[in-house]
């Protein structure tokens, strides 16, 4: 278990914080594994009835930790990253977010495979993987236009536009923006209402709700390959590179 993400229980709600702050809660392997190690142990738990996922302080997370990335995986088997968005596709329990702050990255893709969306009024939500020389990941080349058009999808993934909480309000992908200090105990009472809610006919729903997305893993699949190749591919490493030097990336050099 990584000490960056902290994993509290009150009753039957399970809290999953994302808690590196001094680095913009951005994600290493190990945090993903942890991740995925919390929702596979939620799905089987006979108790926990509902999840909520928040990142600590005043950031949601900043997505991939770069640095981390460009060192490749280093655990045998399947890599961390896809384990976790594996787990959090999976999970036939609930899982919530309460978005407290910019989610980059995955971490607004993973909120395509959430149940339910909170946001607080500081949060953004942006996915600049072109940007970083990357493509969309998580299913999000399908996800994403499902839920707030093609051409609001293709703003985001090719054009770079990052939305604020309520234009992502507007759009779909977060069902009710909170003041940044209510949200926490906002969500929290949405949460136990959710775990006190019959739980067979909580898990029947999910599914049915979900029914015909087999084409979200195979999407996934198709991602991951071209996300493995370009994250191996010069247009990341300059990309990096061009971050860690304060310039504009030249693609063409």
């Amino acid at each position: 278990m990584s000490e960056n993400i902290i994993i509290s229980r009150e009753g039957r709600v399970v809290t999953l914080t994302i808690s590196r702050p001094d680095k913009k809660n951005a994600l290493t392997q190990g945090m993903y594994s942890a991740m995925a190690d919390a929702l596979e142990a939620y799905g089987e738990s006979d108790g926990d009835r509902a999840l909520v996922m928040t990142g600590a302080g005043e950031m949601f997370t900043a997505g991939n930790d770069l640095t981390d990335f460009a060192k490749g995986d280093r655990e045998a088997g399947e890599p961390p990253v896809w384990r976790f968005l594996n787990a959090i596709r999976d999970c036939p329990k609930p899982v919530i977010a309460a978005v407290n702050g910019p989610g980059i990255g995955i971490g607004l893709t993973m909120l395509l495979h959430c149940d339910l969306v909170y946001a607080g009024e500081r949060a953004t939500l942006g996915v600049p993987f072109v940007k970083l020389g990357l493509v969309p990941e998580a299913g999000s080349s399908l996800l994403l236009p499902a839920a707030v058009g093609m051409a609001v999808a293709n703003d985001m993934l090719l054009a770079g536009r990052t939305l604020s909480a309520h234009e992502a309000e507007r759009a779909g992908l977060v069902a009710r923006v909170f003041a940044d200090a209510e949200l926490s105990d906002a969500v929290a009472e949405i949460a136990r209402g959710v775990a006190g809610s019959a739980p067979v006919a909580m898990r029947l729903s999910k599914g049915l709700i979900r029914q015909g997305r087999e084409a979200v893993t195979e999407c996934m699949a198709a991602e991951s390959k071209l996300f493995a190749a370009q994250l191996q591919g010069p247009e990341f490493a300059e990309s990096v590179a061009a971050m860690g030097e304060k310039r504009a990336p030249d693609y063409d050099g």
